[in-house]
Formats: C-alpha cells, structure tokens, sequence
C-alpha cells in the first residue's frame, strides 16, 4: 500500500517522491500500466453511459409526471362529463314539464275563452232588453202626450226609463266590443298552446328546437364520454409502460453505478500497489493540498480565530434570490481568507486540472476556485450554474462520496453539470480532511482525461 501522508512542500515536489519500491519487473509493469488506462478508459464509458441513463431518468420521470397530470385532467373533464349529463337530463325533464304546463294553460284558456262566451252572451241579452225598454218608453211618451196635462208626470218618467235604457245599450255594446277583441286574442294564443300535426304553433316549435338542442348536447356528451374512457384506459396504459421504463432504467441505473465503481476500484488499487500509473501525480498532488488544508485550518484553531463548534458549523442559511441556492454558514469569512492560496496553486500543477476545492462532510463548497466565484446575476440560471459554484452544496453521489470519503484517497469519474444542458465528463481525486483528528470534508481535484 502506498503511504498517505502530510506536505508543506510544492505539489510538484510531492509528485516527485520517491515511490516505494517495486518489485514488479518492468514488463509486468508495463502490463499494469495498460490495464490502469483500459480501466480509466472503461470509467470514462462508464460515466458517459451513466450520464445519458441519468438523462433519459430525467425525461422518463418528467413523462410520468406528465401522465399524472393528465390523468388528473381526465378525472376532471370526466367530473364535467357527468354534471353536462346531469344537467342535460334535468333540462329535457324541464321541457317535458313545461310541455305539460303548456297543456294545463291551455285547457285554462278554454274555461276562460267559455266564460268570455256566456259574458258576450249575457250582453246581447242585455241589449235585446234595454232595446225593448226603449220601445216601451217611447210608446208611453206618445200616450202621455196624448193625456195632456195628466200625463205630463208620466212623459218625464218615460223620458228617464228611455235614457237609461240607451245608456245600458251603450254599455252592453261596449262589454260586447271589450269581450270581442279579448277573444281574438285569446284565440290566438290558444292556437299557439295547442299542437296541430304538420302545423305546430311558434311555441311549440321553439319547445320543439329546445329538445333536439338538448338531445344533440346529450348525444355530444356521451360520445365524449366514450372518447374519455377510450383515453384513459390508453393513459393507465401509458403510465403502466412508464412506469416498467423507469423500474428498468433503475435496473440499468443500478449497474452502471456498480461498474463504473468496480472500474473505479480497480484504478485505486493499481495505484494503491506503488505502480506509477497515469493518476499518480494528481493523487498525490491532492493529497498535499488536503494536508496544507488541514494545517492551515488547525491553526486557525489554535490561533483563535475560529471555534471549533463554528469550523464544524453545519447550520446551513438560504441566501435569498440565489438560483441555484447558495447558502452561508459561520466558517464562510475563514475559508475564505484561507484556502485560495491553497486551491489556487493547484490549478497550475497541470493544465488538465480543471478545479481544486474544499467541501465539508456534507458536500457544501464554501470557497471555490476565484474563476468560479463570481456573484449571480439575477434571473441567469444557467450562466449561475456554470459561474457561481461557491457557497453551494453539492450532495449528489459524487460530490457526497468526496466530501466523506476517510480512505487515503478516492478515484471518481462523473459528468459535471454546467448548466444549459452542458456536461463535462471528469476524473477527480478525493482526500479526507482531518482538523485534530476530526474529519472535516474532503479535498476535490478534477481533472480532465
């Protein structure tokens, strides 16, 4: 096993170690050299492959959200169904009602139109009569002028029975009229209430247009409602396919995260036996900044500028109108202060190197490379994710697997997110920090193949 130790020397110098020695002649050498880079270019297709089943995982779980959604949709369209059909029933017993109505006012009308009969009748009689009166008056105005004087009290009486009786034939002319013109019209709805076959009234022709409206919305909505039942029984289909699709990209998920980790392992342990493979440098090149890291940080300790309680801090604050979210914690001002020296000096160590960091145990970067520590812009998502990675935690597999990683050292290969839909497939080198014994994160070299 490769010795893992603490330097306050250059990485360079680091690199140029005196390895332990090999017993292996160098044709064996040689061999294991291929090997470590077969299996390096294994964990490269090995994350490619892991990256696109983590896209498609993506777009599988968005489909499944969409048919949830939708099958929410279709319950509510098919709730709506229901009361259309509801309504539309109660609208076609409506009309039959008022269709009965129709008939019970018709039958009103009748009665009423009957009485206006005998009314009119009555009148006529009254006109016969009053006509009669006035025939008597005038006969006993003639023979009261023939009286002379002794009928002159008469003749007034006569005069008197004879203008009554004009004016009771006036009025029964006028209740004539009066009743008359109210029969017209009274015909005339009647004709309106009552349905003749092949001539139907406008009434019973709008009632008519009422109920084929509401058969043709009847009709409509059972249709629809068969079309529904027809959707749904396909979106329980699609959401059963879904849902075998997601079960299996698990399964497919599940075993590329196991070799790209067996190939992971194999790398470690080529380098753990001393071999000088590919990865060498870089890994003890990591371990170097962590130990520098793990000094600087125990002085800080023993210096007073930081408690023990606050460079454990693990009490993450939201920083609002962040996105991505970035939080703050009581460590931020001293890692700030303290590590760019460090992170800084190893971007220069080979320009394969793409980021040197420090997360704590829970995958949170409270200082990033100066290039990735620029404010958000508010509203750029994707200009933040690829720009501002400071003050963020960074919990996904490889990023936890770092950050609490105890062994000497831990071989990871993944794609980095860098916003936009951009990937960028790396290799990183983990190594534990340790402040007095305690673990406090890990140390995060990546670097490109």
């Amino acid at each position: 096993m490769m010795k893992w130790f603490k330097a306050t020397g250059s990485p360079v110098a680091v690199a140029n170690e005196e390895l332990p020695v090999r017993r292996e002649d160098g044709g064996a050498m040689n061999v294991v050299k291929r090997l470590s880079r077969s299996l390096s270019t294994v964990g490269r297709d090995a994350a490619e492959v892991r990256g696109a089943l983590e896209d498609t995982q993506r777009v599988v779980q968005a489909q499944g959200e969409a048919m949830q959604a939708l099958a929410r949709q279709l319950n509510e369209i098919g709730q709506a169904q229901a009361a259309i059909a509801a309504a539309t029933a109660e609208s076609a017993g409506a009309v039959q009602r008022a269709r009965g109505a129709l008939g019970v006012v018709g039958g009103e009308v009748a009665g009423i139109a009957s009485t206006l009969a005998q009314v009119s009748d009555a009148a006529a009689e009254i006109t016969k009569i009053s006509l009669q009166t006035r025939l008597v008056a005038f006969n006993a105005a003639v023979e009261a002028k023939h009286a002379g004087d002794a009928g002159r009290g008469f003749a007034v009486v006569a005069e008197a029975v004879k203008a009554l009786a004009s004016q009771v034939e006036a009025s029964s002319k006028a209740i004539i009229g009066a009743v008359t013109s109210l029969q017209e019209r009274i015909d005339r709805f009647s004709s309106e209430l009552v349905e003749v076959p092949g001539k139907p009234s406008q009434i019973h022709a709008a009632f008519h247009e009422v109920e084929q409206d509401v058969q043709r919305i009847s009709s409509s909505a059972a249709e629809s409602g068969r079309q529904m039942g027809l959707l749904n029984e396909r979106a329980h289909e699609l959401e059963r396919e879904v849902s075998e699709a997601t079960h299996g990209l698990k399964v497919a998920f599940d075993g590329s995260d196991r070799f790209l980790r067996m190939s992971e392992e194999l790398v470690e342990q080529i380098a753990e036996s001393g071999i000088e493979v590919d990865d060498m440098p870089f890994i003890r090149a990591a371990q170097s900044a962590a130990a520098e890291i793990s000094e600087l940080l125990e002085g800080a300790l023993r210096g007073g500028q930081i408690s023990e309680a606050d460079l454990f801090d693990e009490g993450y604050r939201p920083i609002d109108g962040t996105n991505p979210q970035q939080h703050t914690t009581r460590f931020c001002q001293l890692t700030d202060r303290l590590l760019p020296d460090v992170q800084e000096k190893m971007l220069a160590f080979s320009d394969k190197i793409v980021f040197c960091i420090s997360a704590d145990r829970n995958g949170y970067i409270a200082t990033h490379n100066r290039k990735y520590c620029q404010p958000q812009r508010p509203g750029d998502t994707v200009w933040n994710t690829a720009n501002s990675r400071y003050r963020r935690i960074f919990n996904d597999r490889t990023g936890l697997a770092s950050a609490r990683n105890t062994r000497p050292f831990l071989l990871q290969t993944y794609r980095r997110d860098m916003g936009g839909g951009r990937f960028v497939l790396l290799k990183e080198a983990a190594v534990p920090i340790t402040v007095n014994g305690r673990h406090w994160g890990g140390l995060r070299l990546a670097f490109n193949f």
